[in-house]
């Protein structure tokens, strides 16, 4: 893929359409892409949160350990993003994901995500949208899952 195809694709993403020209560019050259099989764990509970995932296509489960068992609070697909939480919280990661379908990711390091997030103020705002979004999914899916009998 070429580089103008590169930053094509990173221009579809919300958090990047807005950012410059030139840090789009530095997205391309600094992330990795990558494809995992359905059932294959992306990220683990507990592991260290070294990048973000920015999916490119496919679908992803996202799962939390419960005393009841694992519980499913979030299904991501094409042009979001996971890992990201663990970053911005300097912590290990607070969820598994797996792969649903056939999923090929952006792989954004955790310093070249952070840098982009702090020169951009229009990618910060969006950030913290998907964050409200996903705490609001999630805590749905808590208390569905916390009334549903045994």
């Amino acid at each position: 893929m070429s580089l103008e195809q590169e930053v094509e694709l990173i221009r579809q993403f919300p958090i990047f359409s807005k950012i410059a020209p030139a840090m789009q560019k530095l997205l391309c050259f600094g992330s990795e892409r990558l494809t995992y099989d359905p059932g294959q764990v992306m990220i683990h509970v507990g592991d260290a949160a070294d990048a973000a995932f920015v999916i490119i296509d496919g679908s992803v489960e996202v799962s939390v350990p419960t005393p009841r068992g694992t519980v499913v609070v979030n299904t991501s697909g094409k042009n979001e993003i996971v890992g990201e939480i663990g970053i911005f919280g300097d912590m290990r990661r607070t969820a598994t994901v797996t792969a649903v379908t056939k999923v090929e990711v952006l792989r954004i390091s955790k310093d070249l995500f952070m840098n982009v997030v702090r020169q951009n103020p229009d990618a910060a705002i969006e950030l913290i949208k998907i964050l409200a979004t996903r705490l609001a999914n999630t805590t749905q899916q808590l208390i569905k899952s916390s009334t549903a009998p045994k």
